[in-house]
């Protein structure tokens, strides 16, 4: 019976599962918290900002305490152009987003989130990092139209709360996009606690202008209730979340957690009605919210069959390399890719349509029985942390990526393939004698 259950899928679950019970059970909490009718905190730049000091914290003591990851290389040139203008989209992400919940319901947050899709097509059009497509155009369309007959059919409708909702979601959208454009062109990735580490005390600063001018004035008037338990642990869900999302990401892929998403809403929809009885949905709410969610899974449909036809490509640089070492194989010279291979490489790493960093790729779950992964352990370092393999395969995807020759390892005495990601040196440890049958597959190589 053991065997019969496949672990790893079981695991995936799992993370999914977690994924939807944290983010379902953190917007809840913060609706109950905010809410006048519940415990009485309308104070959401407050709570935002606990939020983030508290995050903030605890990813300065798995840095710098406790050493559970390392830090990358952050200059003063990337903070101030990268992180700063990050970090105040996600400060006022969050703000609005939380004072969303003093003035509509959360059944209508989330059919109002559908427009997320929306909002990050046309920010990234305008950025320039993403193309006019008829097809995409419609399905936007269709969003909206959805998303315009659910707000009709909104019985408790309010102009401000929804004002701060929408206007959330394209802050949202800007952050996403500043990301891929700031971040990601400069081969910088930051995993959840890195990016907390770095962003969440700059959020902090930023909304502690807004705090100062709405909120604090109040605060000292108003007879508040501060229940230290109750805060602790809304912070250490809404921290649990970004951990949980790493979590599904570098388990299945962001396709994964969009569809997780949307289920999520679902659930959330039905559980407010019942946790909040104010929350009235209308026969025009759901069939709103029906045409738009068919337009944001067309949409999730068209991502996915770019990605797989971006998979179906010309020759990858390792087939290159491979066909290269192949016919020189037959004379006594040593390996040594010509000018154009190194060109070509170059190419293919920086222009190539995986290396968008807008792709959403869907990793594999389980490797096919045919197939044996073998890990590609980097040994060199980049920068001043150690790359991981899901890090080395991003790095490769996003960055300028060409292959350098083959060389005498003096650790081993043997023989290893050597790439440069951005001109600096990381090794593969792959044997020569492998090369002939390897092809390079989404960060691995499969023998």
């Amino acid at each position: 019976m053991g065997k019969m259950i496949n672990k790893p899928l079981v695991l995936t679950y799992l993370y999914l599962f977690i994924y939807i019970l944290l983010s379902s059970g953190v917007i809840l909490y913060n609706k109950w918290v905010l809410s006048p009718k519940y415990f009485n905190f309308p104070f959401p730049i407050t709570l935002t900002m606990i939020h983030m000091g508290f995050s903030g914290a605890v990813a300065f003591l798995l840095i710098r305490v406790f050493k559970v990851v390392a830090p990358v290389k952050m200059t003063f040139e990337i903070y101030a152009t990268c992180v700063i203008p990050i970090s105040a989209f996600f400060a006022s992400s969050l703000w609005f987003g939380n004072t969303a919940y003093l003035h509509i319901s959360v059944a209508f947050i989330q059919m109002l989130k559908a427009l997320m899709p929306v909002a990050t097509f046309v920010t990234a059009v305008m950025c320039g990092t993403d193309k006019l497509r008829c097809d995409v155009f419609l399905n936007m369309l269709v969003v909206s139209i959805g998303v315009v007959i659910s707000s009709y059919g909104e019985i408790h409708f309010n102009i401000v709360g929804t004002a701060y909702q929408v206007t959330g979601i394209f802050a949202e959208a800007l952050r996403l996009v500043l990301t891929q454009v700031l971040l990601q062109k400069k081969g910088l990735t930051l995993n959840p606690i890195t990016s907390l580490y770095y962003i969440a005390p700059c959020s902090f600063v930023f909304l502690f202008v807004p705090w100062y001018l709405l909120e604090m004035q109040e605060m000292e008037v108003s007879q508040i209730q501060f229940n230290f338990w109750i805060f602790f642990s809304n912070a250490i869900c809404a921290l649990a979340l970004n951990f949980s999302i790493f979590l599904v990401i570098g388990r299945t892929g962001a396709v994964t957690i969009r569809v997780a998403g949307v289920l999520k809403d679902w659930i959330l929809i039905a559980l407010s009605t019942v946790i909040f009885p104010e929350s009235t949905i209308t026969g025009l709410n759901i069939i709103g919210y029906a045409i738009a969610l068919c337009g944001v899974v067309m949409y999730n449909y068209i991502k996915v069959k770019d990605v797989r036809a971006s998979q179906a490509p010309a020759e990858s640089i390792p087939e290159r390399i491979t066909k290269d070492w192949k016919l020189e194989k037959k004379s006594s010279d040593p390996f040594l890719p010509s000018k154009g291979s190194d060109n070509n490489g170059g190419r293919n790493g920086g222009n190539s349509p995986t290396a968008s960093p807008t792709v959403d790729e869907e990793a594999p779950l389980i490797p096919s029985k045919q197939e044996k992964i073998v890990r590609v352990r980097p040994r060199a370092s980049y920068g001043k942390s150690i790359l991981s393999e899901t890090t080395l395969a991003s790095q490769c995807i996003n960055s300028n990526c060409r292959w350098g020759p083959i060389e005498e390892s003096r650790r081993r005495g043997a023989q290893e393939l050597q790439l440069y990601v951005n001109d600096r040196l990381t090794i593969l440890s792959i044997p020569v004698n492998q090369l002939g049958s390897c092809s390079f597959v989404k960060g691995d190589y499969v023998l």
